[in-house]
């Protein structure tokens, strides 16, 4: 089942909570014990509950404090309005190193053309900054307090948190204290941290890759081992004096070693295909069989190996990500069963569990924060009990409500007492009139191809564009009269309720509004019709505008195609839930944008100059960095920076950015651009294409769509992501539902003497008691508030929160009767 320590959330989710259910390392769950037959009030544990339920929908760790104040400060953690400043500073931090010096705030990155950008002044983006850190303060502030220091010492994320932090303050003392004149920032390489350590879904990620590497590193070790061998056999293949051929193949590619281990790792990627295998297979057709033999070896088979290697990893690390929220929810809602089964009424607690009252839980889910449909769902099911208490297998089937997608149900169709408008209307809100909508502007769209092909070689100024203007006009005349008719046949709420009605409408509506200003500056269209230019736009501005609306607007016909409709879901939906693998590409773009910002700034400079790559002559060699012109590739600001990653990582023509850097700045820079080529094109692209053949395997299977869930009636859900993988994933046991909450910290167990022979007094109960008390049907468990009444230190400094000694209540507290956690 899942792991104590797995991440909190769902991989394709977006709650956030803590890692570790049961506390690793402790030889024993210890508990805050409350005096004999003490109970918390009727609001407290309404409040728990209500708390281990939101838990459960965001696939939350429940293993935090459960006092009143805590349950406030938790419930306001993760409230809107705090997870929001949360983000935006996190946001906000990133987005300093636009600003920051080496500034991006230039209409160019080109070295020929830049102009001296704007630098802020010094303290600026400096103030900006300590008030983000101030805010990961309290965040790491609250996190400590409400899991307790003995979660914090054993998560690795919370203690790098800490140093991260505390690094980065300390960083920005010196800046400020050097006033902004330090020759380097180590905590802008540090800043991503952040953004990683607020996402579950990004450790996840990152523990996949992790898992990944021995495999990865087989698989790299077979590619070096390739590569080393055709390096050598290359350079004794070409290493001829006399030929001129072999000559010219030997000093273009097969130079030396290290230009020769390079040349063939440019040909793994294919980016120099063919051009490397030319001059030798000019002189000889044999020849291809090295550069064949290469590729098909490297790329077509070590490349792809290693592809599936990451997808097979990927899948079976999806799998136990989504085990371990199965289980996260069933904890959550089964510990919200033991709080309310313990209550028979308002400040009374029932001896004997029966059940669970529906008017408690009604009660406590009209106080959850969850989205209305569901809530609704919820309350709809748990009302069809009427009055007989819920067992905890009906309370956890009753949740199953959270699995069900929305459904949007469309309002109903006005209705007409005359038969012409009843006709009318069945005629235009078919199917059928949305073909001949699609069919029109598929027209349109022939009609702006053919006038663009016509006028390619004429100039804007020398176009008559009276045609274009008539067939634009007309064919937007149908467009508003198309939606017109559709609010007719369907309602305007009717018509609003479809998305690609909103899509077509909002878009018709503007090009209307663009039609209207075109005629007005410009008049009608007439023969000869080429205005001087009046207001912002000329006339084939405007024209052009309205065409790239028009072609736009065809996007249309997806809805109505089911291939093309399911293809573009499963985009949205990777787009949705892509989130977190996003966040990753953020993550290494940053960091690689200030490392390649430290080494290579300033070291390409303007033709002609001192410095220059360019030859004295002004010519260039044919395809080098500089007869490309590809000035603008530099990593003299940020921007710049991310730009010319992004080329590097497409691989198109890389070997100029390696041949070039190699020249400005050493054959040391190689290590760089490799280690971005690894990272971004091998081990993201891969963790990409492997999210994709999940979601697009699922989409396709025709089984997937509609299935019913293990343990309910027969009543079917539409598939959501976290039920992708529902039929093969197991439900956690009563046995280890009951385990884990064993090893909540603020959790107790009452056990009735009955059981054992344990006596009031005694701190451990006797063998045959806590034999019996793990047993799910006579488990008996309650909740003490704490009784600590310390103020709150969630805002303090992080340095005085790690210092301060913890203890969950007083010191006999942590005494005993827990049994040992595995």
């Amino acid at each position: 089942m899942a792991k104590p320590g797995a991440e909190s959330d769902p991989l394709l989710g977006r709650a956030r909570g803590g890692s570790g259910d049961c506390p690793a390392g402790l030889a024993t769950c210890r508990s805050v014990q409350a005096s004999p037959g003490a109970v918390a009030s009727w609001g407290l544990r309404i409040d728990q509950a209500v708390v281990f339920i939101e838990d459960a929908i965001k696939y939350r760790s429940i293993n935090h404090r459960v006092d009143a104040r805590s349950l406030w400060l938790y419930r306001w953690y993760y409230s809107d309005l705090c997870q929001g400043t949360l983000n935006f500073a996190i946001y906000l931090i990133l987005s300093l190193a636009f600003i920051e010096t080496p500034s991006s705030l230039s209409r160019t990155a080109d070295v020929r053309y830049r102009s001296p950008p704007w630098e802020p002044p010094c303290g600026l983006t400096e103030s900006v900054e300590v008030l983000c850190l101030l805010v990961f303060v309290a965040d790491l502030s609250t996190k400590g307090y409400l899991f307790g220091r003995a979660h914090f010492q054993k998560n690795l994320w919370l203690l790098a948190y800490l140093g991260v932090l505390i690094v980065s303050l300390v960083d920005w003392t010196v800046s400020v204290s050097l006033l902004c004149r330090e020759p380097l920032r180590v905590r802008r390489l540090l800043r991503p941290f952040f953004l990683l350590q607020n996402s579950s879904m990004m450790k996840k990620t990152l523990k996949c890759i992790r898992w990944s590497l021995p495999q990865m590193a087989s698989v790299g070790l077979l590619l070096a081992i390739h590569l080393c061998f055709f390096t050598m056999f290359g350079m004794l293949l070409f290493a001829g004096e006399k030929d001129d051929g072999q000559n010219r193949e030997r000093m273009t590619y097969f130079r030396n070693l290290p230009d020769a281990l390079t040349s063939l790792l440019v040909l793994l990627t294919t980016a120099n295909n063919p051009d490397v295998m030319i001059p030798a297979y000019s002189r000889n057709r044999a020849y291809a069989i090295f550069f064949i033999v290469f590729t098909l070896i490297g790329s077509l088979f070590l490349m792809n190996l290693l592809t599936a290697i990451i997808y097979s990893r990927f899948r079976g690390y999806l799998m136990q990500s989504l085990q371990t929220s199965l289980f996260r929810r069933r904890l959550g809602t089964r510990a919200a069963y033991e709080v309310l089964s313990s209550m028979s009424g308002k400040g009374e607690a029932s001896p004997q569990g029966v059940g669970v009252k529906p008017q408690n839980l009604l009660h406590v889910l009209r106080k959850v924060q969850l989205n209305s449909f569901h809530k609704q769902a919820l309350i709809e099911k748990v009302c069809s009990y009427g009055d007989v208490p819920l067992s905890a297998s009906e309370f956890q089937r009753i949740f199953n409500e959270l699995d069900k997608t929305v459904v949007k149900e469309h309002p109903a169709r006005p209705e007409y007492q005359s038969p012409f408008l009843q006709s009318a209307q069945f005629l235009f809100g078919h199917y059928y009139f949305d073909y001949l909508g699609n069919f029109i502007a598929l027209g349109n769209l022939v009609s702006i191809c053919v006038f663009l092909v016509l006028d390619a070689d004429v100039l804007p100024g020398d176009r008559d564009d009276f045609i274009l203007g008539i067939l634009n006009c007309i064919f937007i005349l149908y467009y508003v009269l198309e939606m017109l008719l559709k609010v007719f046949a369907l309602g305007l709420r009717g018509y609003l309720s479809y998305p690609s009605n909103v899509f077509d409408g909002l878009l018709t509506t503007v090009l209307l509004v663009l039609e209207i200003s075109t005629l007005a500056v410009y008049r009608f269209p007439h023969p000869g019709w080429r205005p001087q230019m009046q207001g912002l736009l000329s006339l084939w501005d405007m024209v052009r505008l309205l065409n790239m609306l028009i072609v736009f607007r065809f996007l249309r016909i997806i809805p109505n195609m089911k291939p093309m409709a399911v293809v573009a879901s499963t985009v949205l939906g990777l787009i949705q839930n892509m989130r977190a693998f996003g966040g990753i590409l953020v993550v290494v773009y940053y960091v690689f944008a200030i490392i390649g910002i430290n080494l290579f700034r300033g070291i390409i400079v303007a033709p002609p100059g001192n410095g220059s790559l360019a030859p004295a002559n002004g010519s260039a060699p044919c395809g080098s960095f500089e007869q490309l012109e590809y000035w603008a590739n530099n990593f003299d600001d940020f921007a710049a920076a991310l730009i010319t990653l992004w080329n590097v990582m497409v691989v198109n023509n890389w070997q100029v950015f390696l041949d070039a850097y190699r020249r400005y700045s050493g054959p040391w820079s190689k290590i760089y651009f490799v280690s971005w080529w690894l990272v971004s094109s091998v081990i993201w692209v891969n963790l990409f294409l492997a999210l994709m053949l999940e979601n697009f395997l699922h989409k396709w299977d025709p089984q997937s769509h509609l299935q019913s869930l293990a343990g309910t009636e027969e009543a079917t859900y539409q598939m959501s992501v976290e039920l992708m993988f529902r039929d093969i994933l197991e439900e956690p046991n009563e046995e280890e539902l009951t385990e884990r909450l064993s090893c909540h910290r603020y959790l107790q167990l009452c056990r009735p003497l009955s059981w054992g022979q344990a006596e009031p007094g005694d701190k451990e109960p006797s063998p045959s008691c806590a034999a019996h008390q793990n047993h799910p049907r006579n488990s008996r468990w309650c909740f003490r508030a704490e009784s600590r009444h310390a103020a709150f230190f969630w805002w303090l400094p992080v340095l005085a929160f790690a210092a301060a000694p913890y203890s969950d209540s007083s010191g006999k507290a942590l005494q005993g009767g827990r049994p040992t956690c595995r």
